[in-house]
């Protein structure tokens, strides 16, 4: 009896040791909430992404080769695990407080493991005083960032906050400026209030993009398409807001780069 139980013992001591360790392997979730600088339009509901919406590109779209096994090593100080799985629920026209009010944020909250990354931009549409739809004042925007941050840490999981990346304009002499006016300091001042590691991808994408200089990423970067290219807009398209697949990676770029930086 005496070493059945032993046995038993050992047996259950290697069955949680391998437990543990295959546990540690499971797959980081990447959660990303945001607006449509951010969103996967592949992933819209009752629409055909070529012919609908291509080369219309958020940056989250592009962001998962960016946690392949190549990379992943130098994030180890913020992902514990050998994979990691970007999980985009960004959504077009959303605000801090729309995002949370259509049950968007609960699917998420509902979702959060120990150990994930929440990765939190918002501020395009938060702005748009014009459009009450959606717009929320500063001080509105900073208290639904620190529902978000306070109920991600609830589950375990790492927010991370990410103020705006900026539009193709104004330019001054060959230089870019902010155009989300007090949001991104307001981002700030939550993330330093509540001691969050933050990425200021608003200026990070200013010096990107006037590093290229305006006619490339006018080009190249937003959706500037002339007439008759793409079948989603055989009338051409004009927008400084929106990126294309060249764009899109440049900011997931910058966006994993600012990643790297929260080590140091």
């Amino acid at each position: 009896m005496k070493t059945n139980a032993a046995g038993f013992f050992l047996l259950l001591i290697g069955f949680l040791t391998m437990s543990f360790f295959l546990s540690q392997n499971d797959p980081v979730k990447v959660w990303l909430i945001g607006d449509s600088t951010m969103a996967d339009y592949s992933l819209y509901e009752g629409e055909d992404y070529m012919k609908d919406r291509y080369p219309l590109t958020g940056w989250g779209q592009v962001f998962q080769p960016f946690m392949s096994s190549d990379s992943l090593h130098k994030l180890n100080h913020l992902i514990k695990a050998d994979s990691a799985i970007v999980v985009n629920k960004a959504r077009g026209g959303r605000s801090t407080r729309t995002f949370f009010e259509e049950g968007r944020w609960r699917e998420v909250y509902n979702g959060l493991q120990e150990g994930d990354l929440v990765l939190i931009q918002f501020g395009h549409n938060d702005a748009a005083e014009s459009k009450p739809e959606r717009y929320v004042n500063v001080e509105g925007y900073k208290e639904y960032l620190r529902l978000y941050v306070k109920q991600a840490r609830e589950k375990g999981a790492t927010p991370i906050l990410l103020t705006p990346v900026n539009r193709n304009y104004p330019w001054e002499n060959g230089q870019l400026s902010n155009v989300h006016g007090e949001y991104p300091q307001a981002m700030k001042e939550v993330a330093e209030e509540l001691d969050v590691p933050l990425i200021d991808l608003t200026q990070r994408s200013i010096d990107h993009f006037t590093a290229m200089g305006e006619e490339y990423v006018s080009k190249h970067y937003f959706m500037n398409l002339p007439e008759g290219k793409y079948e989603a807009y055989p009338e051409g398209e004009s927008d400084n807001t929106h990126f294309q697949p060249e764009g899109a990676r440049a900011v997931a770029r910058l966006v994993f780069e600012g990643l790297q930086d929260l080590e140091q």
